[in-house]
């Protein structure tokens, strides 16, 4: 059967690998980014069928306009390579360069055709709807990715290394070889970037029985969006959820892919990598691959949209649609039931639970409903987002040199250290100063430099459960949200401003530091001779002026209480 037929791969033969990657040292090599490196998996292993490399421009430009490449084959999502400025000034049409892993290693030669400098806006128009920023798509390629883009055909040397999962890590090829061996005609793909749930179980079900299939749950392992539940503890739920079905009926395979969350764009595009699998039946949801909302607050993509794409191509990509249906929960039937098919909705209780009420139960560690999700999953999540009481979080005070950070912040430190529970960690400017930036200066570039450090020990602390005590002076509200993004991956990040005014700083004026910048013997003095951006919206404002210090860390207690951080019981 063709489905099961192999793919096309970039790959040499192994003896070729071992020369090129002799003579490739040689080249210009890119350090290839973590979104690149799953382009470029999918690229060789034949994932990304038909495609033979990055795109050209004159492919970029078709597909961008209509979903297509050049030469007619439908592709809905420009697969290009982006680099800075400063890396393609050296890059010419007609040179090879060295495709490397972060960690050096050379896993392709990219024969470079094409280098041109994309219109993002456009292509942000085009394949995502919109130039809006709210998209997690658009952020990136206006924030993160390169200005210019490069394009041609790949030489495959090796795949990318992965360390964790791998028996469950299929090539499009050594999937279609299993297919093949199960004696399975008919299967099934389950798209998810989320762990499952009974719904999600309920609802595979049910597509399995009506299209007469096998069943395969294809989550993505690649980068997903932000915020998104992390992939170890992911696979670990869908494995517990494996367990519920008939065996030999379901198999469960991961794809390395880097998400765009592109709507009807991205169904299509799922369709047909999950085609290159051997997939004859895909389940395309209610807004799949639906970003959330767009600056306006509105859904970027209507719920049917991205099904109205798929279903409008589905001939000419020869994988078929299997329609999603919103599942709920009926009390008096205990089961669950697609919600347009219930006759009799005024006499039954329906329930459900949105995904923002399930972080929401998580956080707070409030009851899951059997009902809801397998115990099994519910214990894999709950030990990745513990209780808010329990989980690392970062108190950052800012203010004017002299208004009583450090005070506050040892205070609290005894405090919380006193309560126990947690590690507590203080990282006030003076220990930070002479620990990890002795090297630095007071320019506004070695400032910030200095507060990004900050930052990042802080997100390293909460990420491992810890608590973060940061008493800089912080100056700039810019590099201050930067550090607030940082930490806020992993757990709460609490500002604290002291507000003390600057006369009453100087008056202190505890190290002298004031007069020195008076006479113009310290430049670019906080308050003096350089500006401070007061925080809009702090979690807190402390004043010190004529208020102890015991009752200014028993103010940022209580915040902590109040935002469930800190029980004085724990």
């Amino acid at each position: 059967m063709s489905n099961l037929a192999p793919v096309p791969e970039l790959y040499v033969s192994y003896e070729s690998a071992q020369k090129l990657k002799v003579e490739a040292g040689d080249l210009l090599s890119w350090d290839l980014t973590p979104r690149q490196i799953c382009d470029l998996e999918l690229l060789m292993n034949g994932g990304f069928n038909p495609l033979k490399g990055f795109l050209t421009e004159a492919d970029y430009d078709s597909v961008v306009d209509n979903m297509r490449t050049a030469d007619g084959a439908l592709w809905p999502m420009p697969i290009t390579l982006d680099v800075s400025e400063k890396f393609a000034d050296g890059v010419e049409p007609g040179t090879d360069i060295a495709l490397r892993d972060q960690e050096g290693v050379i896993l392709a030669i990219l024969s470079v055709t094409d280098k041109w400098v994309p219109n993002k806006a456009r292509e942000a128009e085009k394949v995502f709807g919109a130039d809006d920023e709210a998209h997690p798509a658009v952020n990136y390629l206006h924030n993160i990715a390169g200005p210019v883009y490069l394009g041609g055909p790949i030489t495959g040397i090796q795949q990318p290394v992965h360390y964790d999962f791998k028996a469950r890590r299929d090539t499009p090829n050594e999937l279609r070889t299993f297919l093949r061996k199960m004696g399975w005609r008919r299967i099934v793909a389950f798209q998810t970037r989320n762990p499952l749930h009974r719904a999600h179980q309920e609802l595979t079900f049910r597509a399995a029985r009506e299209s007469q299939a096998n069943l395969l749950i294809h989550p993505v392992v690649g980068m997903t969006k932000p915020g998104d539940v992390d992939h170890f503890t992911r696979v670990r739920c869908y494995e517990a959820v494996l367990d519920k079905y008939p065996a030999a009926t379901t198999t469960m395979s991961l794809l390395p892919l880097a998400m765009r969350m592109a709507g009807p764009r991205e169904a299509v595009w799922h369709g047909l990598i999950r085609k290159n699998y051997g997939v004859t039946h895909f389940i395309v949801g209610r807004d799949h691959a639906g970003p959330g909302k767009n600056s306006q607050g509105e859904d970027f993509y209507g719920p049917y949209d991205a099904q109205d794409l798929f279903r409008e191509h589905e001939a000419e990509m020869g994988i078929e649609m299997v329609p999603f249906k919103h599942m709920v929960y009926v009390e008096e039937r205990a089961q669950y039931e697609p919600a347009d098919e219930i006759a009799d909705k005024d006499k039954v209780t329906i329930l459900n639970i949105s995904g923002t009420e399930l972080r929401r139960r998580l956080a707070e560690g409030l009851e899951i409903p059997e009902w809801f999700s397998f115990p099994e999953v519910v214990s894999e999540l709950r030990k990745t987002r513990p209780p808010r009481a329990k989980q690392g979080f970062t108190v950052f005070f800012t203010g004017f040199s002299g208004s009583g950070k450090s005070t506050i912040a040892n205070a609290l430190m005894v405090k919380l250290m006193e309560a126990g529970g947690r590690p507590v960690t203080l990282l006030d400017g003076d220990i930070v100063r002479k620990n990890l930036s002795s090297e630095l200066g007071f320019s506004k570039e070695h400032r910030d430099l200095n507060i990004r450090r900050i930052g990042y020990v802080a997100s390293e602390i909460t990420k491992n459960g810890g608590i973060a005590i940061c008493a800089p002076i912080a100056p700039y509200a810019a590099t201050r949200r930067a550090v607030r993004q940082d930490v806020e991956e992993y757990g709460a990040f609490v500002e604290i401003h002291v507000a003390t005014p600057i006369e009453v700083c100087e008056a202190r004026d505890r190290k002298g530091l004031y007069k020195l910048a008076r006479e113009g013997k310290i430049k670019e003095f906080t308050g003096i001779s350089d500006p401070y951006d007061v925080p809009e919206n702090p979690e807190l404002r402390v004043e010190t002026e004529n208020v102890d210090v015991d009752h200014c860390a028993h103010q940022v207690l209580l915040k902590l209480e109040a935002m469930g951080l800190f029980s004085g019981q724990s």
